[in-house]
């Protein structure tokens, strides 16, 4: 394996690179919104607001990420007349929808968590919808998502790949380029290269969630680090030192 061929083609990962945090980053925000959107719609006790929900999130977690990237980049401009300027926005529209839909179960999930002593207390003190939500629900089911949305954003920066297949030049397409230039020979190199840099990037995701997480504990009062206990001797030592058994 030609590895220095690897290491002078490095600049050319650049703006790759810098596509595939774009598309991470931008759909994971989306996703972030749609995930509370369609959570708080599927927890709502009216039947009108949380059927519409449950379909959309049966219907996008039911059909393929693959097929609905297609659909945004080639099928709508053509059957409804939505031209997209930039590929990359279809392929950001596409995977925040869909990690969007499976996350609002973490969402709803969370939200059903929070102990029914807590909302009837809100009640007694004569709080708001608005204020439940905001003082009582969200504060304390927040933690208990971050672990599972933490997830999900490392999937997403993997599934990232796929807008390759839609013709958006990121890491993985910058890299079957590079790769296949001279019949496929180098290829392995370069694949190699953009698996490390899918580890790190997913690491650094891991690492910046868990620091969120333990903030947001803190926030509401939990402590994340365990005590220190001194080590005790069990009774039978302990009597023995003692000077014998009694």
């Amino acid at each position: 394996m030609d590895f220095q061929a690897v290491i002078d083609s490095l600049p050319r990962y650049a703006e790759p690179l810098l596509v595939t945090i774009t598309v991470t980053v931008a759909s994971a925000a989306l996703a972030l919104l749609v995930a509370f959107a369609l959570g708080l719609m599927t927890s709502s006790k009216h039947l009108a607001v949380r059927t519409p929900a449950r379909v959309f999130v049966e219907f996008i977690r039911g059909s393929s990420v693959v097929v609905q990237l297609f659909w945004f980049a080639f099928a709508m401009p053509v059957i409804l007349g939505i031209q997209f300027d930039y590929l990359i926005l279809a392929g950001i529209i596409a995977l925040g929808l869909n990690y969007g839909a499976y996350s609002s179960e973490v969402v709803r999930g969370a939200i059903a968590a929070v102990p029914k002593g807590q909302l009837e207390a809100s009640l007694a003190v004569n709080f708001t919808p608005f204020q439940r939500l905001r003082l009582v629900v969200l504060p304390q089911a927040w933690p208990e998502m971050i672990p599972s949305l933490s997830s999900f954003a490392i999937m997403l920066l993997k599934a990232s790949a796929l807008v390759s297949l839609i013709g958006v030049f990121d890491i993985t397409g910058i890299a079957r380029i590079i790769g296949g230039a001279n019949g496929g020979a180098n290829q392995l190199p370069h694949l190699a290269l953009i698996l490390v840099v899918y580890f790190v990037l997913a690491w650094l995701i891991w690492t910046g969630m868990r620091a969120l997480e333990r903030k947001a504990k803190r926030g509401v009062g939990i402590n994340t680090r365990l005590p220190k206990t001194r080590a005790v001797a069990p009774p039978e030592e302990g009597a023995n030192a003692a000077g014998g058994v009694l």
